[in-house]
C-alpha cells in the first residue's frame, strides 16, 4: 500500500478537499470566499506549485499521455478498490476508506432521487485520483482546475502564484481568450491537468453528457462558482453547467454523513455500473 504522508506538500489529498470545503461552506458570507490568510502553510504551498507547474505545454502533454488510455484495463468496482490501496495514514480525522469516501456521496445523490446515472456519477467521480499510484504529483492531481492558454482569471484561488509560471512570458496566453474563440465552447479549452481531466477520458465514452461535465468540471470552481470564463462558453455550456451546479453540494458536503456500509451497498451499485460500463474499460 501506498501512504501519501510524504508525498507533499499537502499533508493528504482529503486536505485539499477539506479546505475548498471550508472556502464554500454553506451559509458563508460571499465576501470571505477570497480571503485565503487563514489557509495552512501546505495549502499555500500546494497552490504555488500548482500554479507554478500547470502550464499549457504540461497539461497537453499530460492529456495526450494519459489519453491513450494504455495504463491498464480495470473494471469500475475493480479501480475503486485500486484506488483504495491510496492509504492516508497522516490524517487523524477520518477514518473511512476512499470506497466509503465515494459510496458517501452516491447515497447522498441516491436518497434525493436523482437519476441513476448522477447516483453512478458520484460513486466515481474521484477514481482519477489514481494518478497519484502512477507517480504523478499532488499538483497535478487535485487543485481547483482552470484553463491554460489564457489569462488566469483574478477569481483562482492564490492567483499572485501565478507570477512563476512561464506561461505569464508568452503574450498570446495572456488576453482573456488567448488562444480560443470567445464563446466558442468549453470543448476547445485545455484545462490544467488533474483527476478531472483524466477521468473524463476514461469514461467519457459510457455516461450520458451531464455526468461528463460533472466529472471533467467538478473542480472547476473559478466558473461554477466565481463566473470567472463566461466569456469561453457557450450556451449549451452554460445550460450543462446547471448539472455541475447540482452536483456540488454533494461533492463538498457529504463527507460528514453516516460511514456507508460498503459490503451491503456492493451489489446494488455493481449492478448499476453494468448498466453503464462494460466488465473492464481502458485507463
Amino acid at each position: 500500500m501506498q501512504s501519501l504522508a510524504a508525498n507533499g506538500p499537502l499533508e493528504s489529498l482529503e486536505q485539499w478537499d477539506d479546505d475548498v470545503k471550508s472556502r464554500y461552506k454553506e451559509g458563508r458570507d460571499e465576501t470571505a470566499f477570497r480571503d485565503y490568510t487563514t489557509a495552512p502553510p501546505v495549502v499555500r504551498e500546494f497552490y504555488r506549485l500548482n500554479h507554478t507547474l500547470q502550464t499549457r505545454d504540461f497539461a497537453r502533454a499530460k492529456k495526450a499521455e494519459y489519453g491513450a488510455l494504455n495504463r491498464s484495463q480495470m473494471g469500475i468496482w475493480e479501480a475503486m478498490e485500486y484506488l483504495n490501496t491510496l492509504v492516508d495514514d497522516s490524517d487523524p480525522d477520518t477514518d473511512l476508506s476512499q470506497i466509503e469516501h465515494n459510496l458517501q456521496t452516491a447515497e447522498a445523490i441516491r436518497r434525493d432521487g436523482h437519476p441513476r446515472w448522477m447516483v453512478l456519477t458520484g460513486l466515481i467521480h474521484d477514481l482519477g485520483k489514481v494518478l497519484c499510484l502512477y507517480g504523478e504529483p499532488q499538483w497535478a492531481v487535485v487543485g481547483d482546475t482552470f484553463p491554460v492558454g489564457c489569462a488566469w482569471s483574478d477569481k483562482i484561488v492564490f492567483h499572485q502564484f501565478f507570477e512563476g509560471n512561464p506561461d505569464k512570458n508568452i503574450p498570446e496566453y495572456q488576453t482573456p481568450e488567448g488562444v480560443y474563440k470567445l464563446h466558442g465552447g468549453l470543448s476547445q479549452v485545455d484545462m490544467s491537468w488533474g483527476h478531472d481531466e483524466y477521468l473524463y477520458h476514461v469514461t467519457r465514452d459510457y455516461l450520458p453528457e451531464p455526468a461528463q461535465y460533472m466529472i471533467r468540471y467538478h473542480s472547476f470552481y473559478p466558473q461554477h462558482r466565481e463566473n470567472g470564463y463566461t466569456h469561453l462558453m457557450t450556451a449549451h455550456d452554460h445550460e450543462m453547467f446547471e448539472w455541475v451546479k447540482k452536483f456540488n453540494p454533494y461533492d463538498l458536503y457529504s463527507k460528514g454523513h453516516a460511514k456507508p456500509d460498503a459490503v451491503a451497498l456492493r451489489p446494488y451499485y455493481e449492478k448499476l455500473i453494468a448498466e453503464y460500463f462494460p466488465a473492464k474499460i481502458r485507463w
